[in-house]
């Protein structure tokens, strides 16, 4: 492949891996109701495992057959284990926001993700966004809190910025920020290692990072739930369907990290928010406000710009 054809390789895995994600979301919304919250967390991860397992042996299988396996540092490992506890404790944080009144305030503080994940890429990876490049996470991160913001009454009151809930929405943002920053580590360690195929980095990263989510959050749910591990094996059906785009979504961002710097994946990926928001207008049967108009309008020249900088 060309090298200007690699050099944008990354956009549409990034817009298959928020496409499959969408997906994802909206099989395990289903399935929540039936098994409750952290064992739907779970299935992402349980039941992704073995479509992880399958990709990887088949770009073995149809890859060149003199590939070795990689000697995995210290260090790979370690950002992998940063990626998945913090991708965990992201969701926690979710989960622990739900239980306070001013939940719709934590979700749209939880948002401002892209910023911190541009923060702590150049602070831990020394990744600097150009100009253009901060340009668009500001107008993206705008766009998405302007269709995410909570109600008037809710808004505009001091104590819903100040309570815990728009505390654990800055920490659940912070988390998945955190755990961007480890996969991309990751990547770029795994590179000096001698696999410099993102695909072959894609699928090993998340082998790897959901082993370990799918053994600590396992045991967890089996020694706190009364019915154990038990809910989500009777629901295989839909599981399945959640641990497939779930591993499908999860592959597709480690492959992009693998490719591009986690600033500019992650403010691309953004365009999840649109995606989710045609499922949940029932592909806009329901007018669009003027602030969710401007809204979406910011988010796309953001997305726009973040392709156009490179």
């Amino acid at each position: 492949m060309s090298g200007i054809g690699m050099e944008y390789l990354w956009v549409p895995v990034v817009l298959f891996a928020a496409a499959a994600q969408t997906v994802r979301n909206t099989a395990q919304r289903s399935l929540t109701a039936q098994v409750g919250t952290l064992p739907a967390t779970l299935v992402r991860f349980l039941y992704g495992l073995p479509f992880a397992a399958i990709y990887l042996l088949a770009l073995y299988g149809l890859g060149d057959p003199s590939l070795l396996l990689p000697q995995f540092s210290a260090a790979y490992l370690g950002w992998i284990a940063l990626g998945a506890f913090f991708q965990v404790a992201a969701t926690a944080a979710l989960l622990m926001a739900m239980k306070e009144r001013n939940f719709a305030v934590a979700v749209t503080l939880s948002k401002t993700e892209v910023l911190q994940v541009a923060l702590f890429a150049a602070m831990f990876l020394h990744e600097l966004p150009t100009r253009l490049a901060l340009l668009a996470m500001v107008l993206a991160t705008i766009g998405v809190l302007m269709l995410s913001l909570p109600p008037r009454g809710q808004l505009f009151t001091l104590s819903a910025w100040t309570s815990k809930s728009s505390v654990y929405g800055l920490i659940c943002g912070a988390c998945f920020a955190l755990a961007t920053i480890g996969f991309r580590g990751g990547a770029v360690e795994i590179a000096r290692l001698g696999v410099t195929s993102p695909w072959l980095s894609g699928a090993w990263g998340v082998l790897i990072a959901q082993s370990m989510q799918s053994v600590v959050m396992g045991a967890w749910i089996a020694k706190t739930h009364e019915q154990g591990l038990r809910p989500i094996f009777k629901a295989w059906r839909i599981s399945l369907l959640a641990g497939s785009m779930g591993a499908a979504a999860s592959l597709a961002w480690f492959t992009a990290y693998a490719m591009q710097g986690a600033a500019a994946v992650r403010t691309l990926g953004m365009v999840e928010v649109v995606f989710s928001y045609i499922v949940s207008r029932k592909v806009f049967s329901e007018k669009l406000s003027r602030a969710e108009k401007l809204g979406m309008a910011l988010m796309m020249l953001g997305l726009v710009l973040i392709c156009l900088q490179l």
